[in-house]
């Protein structure tokens, strides 16, 4: 395994059509509102079809305010490494620090030089990347005194003055799949970024390749783990599978945390014009991703190593003893209204006697109680900022400090903008699941139907009552000041989200702990 542990991002590839010039900006905008931390455009100054990459940059970055934005990637032989160092630290200031740097080599020669770029040999082109990376980051480097000076044979800067700096460390991230060029960005660049429909053989061609990336850093002295490797993806969402990446979401769930860690990808960039792809793409998969990979990383070790500790652990005699405690509900009610009769929810069946636990598959039970942990303290962040926005104690500027800090923020600094984010986390967990994590235990458990159909009844109620949210949030806008209906509708909501999460926790931590969240997991 090759999971380098690097933060999971996602992000759209979206196609820059000068025809089409406010959808290409409604896209771009849309990734932003589906929750994708990027956006990114492909480079062809010479197609005049295709709005000019840079200009379309600068102008979503102004139309946005969280998502980064990239190249996919810019066409170095037509843009000039000073000019673009400049360019690129320019725009980042200027959004505060949300732009990156996708980089290549160059491809459609003769189109290049049709326009008055140079002609390049495949040799050449890796030689001149190689100096215009040189360039670049000699440009970013202001706390280094003396002018920039790089004496390539494709790129000469004989006393450039350094800056401006970029707000963060921008990443180069390059376009490459000849031995040369990857070597060339474990070497020098802070990312790797191919497309997987240019793979021949798709996902079975990653280790070769990733292994020439960690050649070249490994000689020059670098980590292999500090270059990310990012990923163009394309597919289809249908209801059967026909395909890799191919099918229903819950299928691209398993198949792109597959990737993440059995080939170290960390960035995945989906190729799609289509509203309901990104959508899908931001809202569903994303999440659901992490949360499995985050139960993959939370357990020590890798795979193999998991099951070498079951094999030990069984050969040893093991332990019988669960170590994951389910949270215990608070048994405190603030609204009058009571949704479900909790004396019928159905018991599951007691484990097998003598199961061995492994670290492994504890890890898994412990991840369900984890994420049910970060969402009560969310909730507890919720209704501490309406106590206060009730009680006049936070001012508008206060409130977005406060809520700058929250781990689920979004960039509308509102109460109900927070509140609204706050309800589809919620939503996004439970769509996760029922979709993926709860037919996987039923099919390994036959006896734990009733207790997930029971769950599954609860999601459909918590879906309604965060319905509920969103209606009083509506009203408190036609109504400012008038808190009352969304008091109510948070109180209920935490009465019954945390009766559930305390009882979900109890009825499947331990099969969890048997089966993980999907098949092969434990």
């Amino acid at each position: 395994m090759t999971d380098h542990g690097h933060e999971l991002l996602f992000g759209g590839f979206v196609t820059p059509s000068a025809g089409q010039p406010e959808q290409v900006v409604a896209l771009a905008k849309l990734c932003e509102q589906a929750g994708l931390d990027l956006v990114t455009f492909q480079d062809h100054p010479y197609q005049p079809g295709f709005l000019d990459t840079w200009t379309l940059m600068s102008f979503v970055a102004a139309a946005t305010s969280r998502v980064r934005l990239a190249g996919n990637v810019l066409n170095l032989p037509l843009r000039q490494p000073v000019v673009l160092a400049r360019s690129v630290a320019s725009l980042d200031l200027l959004t505060g620090g949300r732009v990156e740097l996708g980089l290549g080599a160059g491809a459609f020669w003769e189109a290049i030089e049709a326009v008055g770029g140079r002609r390049l040999s495949p040799g050449q082109a890796v030689d001149a990347l190689d100096e215009a990376i040189r360039v670049i980051r000699e440009v970013w480097d202001t706390g280094r005194r003396g002018m920039v000076r790089v004496e390539g044979e494709h790129y000469r800067v004989v006393g450039a003055k350094r800056g401006p700096a970029p707000a963060h460390p921008v990443g180069i991230w390059v376009g490459a799949y000849k031995p040369r060029m990857l070597r060339l960005v474990g070497r020098a660049a802070d990312g790797w970024l191919p497309s997987l429909a240019y793979l021949p053989k798709g996902p079975a061609e990653l280790p070769a390749l990733n292994a020439l990336v960690d050649e070249g850093a490994e000689a020059a002295g670098r980590d292999p783990a500090a270059v990310r490797r990012l990923l163009n993806v394309n597919g289809a969402f249908t209801r059967s599978t026909t395909g890799f990446l191919e099918g229903p979401p819950e299928q691209w769930v398993e198949e792109l945390a597959g990737l993440a860690l059995d080939h170290g990808i960390s960035t995945f960039i989906l190729g799609s014009d289509e509203p309901r792809a990104i959508q899908l793409f931001g809202q569903e998969i994303a999440p659901a991703v992490r949360e499995l990979v985050a139960a993959e990383r939370t357990a020590p070790g890798s795979r193999a190593r998991a099951l070498q500790e079951e094999q030990a652990a069984v050969e040893a005699g093991g332990s019988t003893g669960l170590a994951v405690t389910p949270t215990p509900d608070p048994g405190v009610r603030l609204s009058r209204r009571t949704l479900w009769d909790e004396s019928t929810r159905p018991t599951p069946p007691p484990p097998p006697a003598g199961h061995v636990y492994t670290p492994h598959g504890q890890a898994a039970g412990q991840h369900l109680v984890d994420v049910h942990d970060h969402l009560r303290q969310e909730l507890t962040q919720v209704r501490d900022l309406l106590e206060q926005v009730k009680r006049g104690a936070v001012s508008a500027g206060a409130a977005r400090a406060a809520l700058h800090e929250m781990t689920m923020r979004q960039n509308n600094w509102t109460l109900g903008a927070y509140c609204a984010a706050y309800c589809t986390v919620v939503t996004q967990h439970h769509g996760l699941e029922d979709n993926s994590i709860f037919p996987h235990l039923r099919r390994s458990d036959a006896g734990l139907g009733p207790v997930l159909d029971r769950l599954a009844e609860e999601h459909a109620v918590i879906h309604d009552v965060v319905e509920g949210v969103d209606r009083a949030l509506v009203n408190l806008i036609r109504q400012p000041g008038d808190f009352t209906e969304l008091q109510e509708a948070v109180d209920l909501l935490t009465d019954t989200l945390l009766s559930h999460l305390s009882w979900e926790e109890r009825v499947i931590v331990e099969p969890l702990a048997r089966y993980g969240f999907y098949a092969g997991q434990v």
